[in-house]
């Protein structure tokens, strides 16, 4: 029957958090995973936890005082969070950078599941990038997650770029790729296959000069352009495709990966895609 629990155990309560610092505690991702929980027929909550500069190390220590199930993990502490934690999945451990934390008896395991969600999210567009090029903007963990699937999948060549050339040569020294100097992007035609954006931005409100830069670019082979926010009301990134007639994709599908596969470590459970993005669009909002 249509709103009953799909699996799960009810008598079993999981506790779950979402750390970050103040920013968490506007975040859509409680009200989207308390959904996922009872479609799933999962009693628990998911709460954000704040934690403040320098206090990662106690806040860590907390958490593993109040036994939770698992927690994610946001801006600004995906990297700086790894040396508190007990070990990290292989994929976790080359990308460098974390959003998912899942309590192994008295360990704390870390895993990315920005990069699986991803790839997740390629399959789901029929995206084959196998030997075909792709340009990757940002500097943080969702760039090095994107890079890091790209080079799994056989994209190449794969091309990285950002504002700080130091960043952008640390994600391609770690997990693959070439950088590209930003300044540089619209002075030539670039034959990239795929262009996705890993940064935080796509209002033109937000970054100004980006959305310039973005929308000189000149793309000739380009099949798809990728967006992972999602539920921005202006968007230059999509803007930008629409005005040279290539297809675009945002963050939804790859974000509703993201939580399944999130979900799936912590409980076990394999909840429906539909599920998901149906919480996440519910929420009007991205994690």
């Amino acid at each position: 029957m249509e709103g009953e629990p799909i699996l799960g155990n009810s008598q079993i309560e999981k506790n779950f958090f979402i750390l970050g610092d103040e920013r968490v505690l506007h975040t859509k991702a409680p009200e989207i995973f308390s959904a996922i929980m009872r479609k799933a027929g999962v009693n628990g909550t998911y709460k954000p936890f704040v934690i403040g500069p320098g206090k990662l190390s106690e806040a860590v220590k907390e958490i593993r005082t109040l036994n939770i199930a698992g927690a994610n993990v946001t801006t600004p502490y995906k990297e700086a969070i790894i040396p508190h934690l007990d070990e990290l999945s292989e994929g976790a451990t080359i990308i460098g950078s974390i959003n998912t934390i899942v309590r192994n008896g008295n360990k704390l395991k870390g895993y990315n599941t920005n990069a699986i969600g991803f790839m997740d999210a390629l399959k789901d567009a029929g995206l084959d990038v196998a030997n075909k090029s792709a340009l990757v903007f940002g500097t943080g963990g969702a760039a090095r997650a994107v890079v890091f699937i790209l080079n799994w999948v056989h994209a190449n060549p794969i091309f990285v770029t950002g504002r700080s050339q130091s960043k952008i040569s640390a994600i391609v020294k770690q997990v693959g790729g070439e950088a590209i100097p930003f300044n540089m992007l619209p002075e030539r035609p670039l034959s990239v296959y795929l262009v996705v954006n890993a940064t935080s931005v796509s209002s033109p409100d937000e970054a100004p000069e980006l959305a310039k830069l973005v929308n000189r670019l000149q793309l000739p082979i380009c099949e798809m352009v990728i967006d992972l926010n999602y539920g921005r009301s202006r968007n230059f990134w999509q803007d930008m495709a629409q005005n040279k007639g290539i297809p675009f994709m945002d963050g939804l599908s790859s974000l509703a990966n993201q939580a399944k596969r999130t979900f799936a470590l912590w409980t076990g459970i394999d909840v429906k895609p539909e599920v998901v993005v149906t919480a996440i669009q519910g929420s009007s909002s991205d994690i």
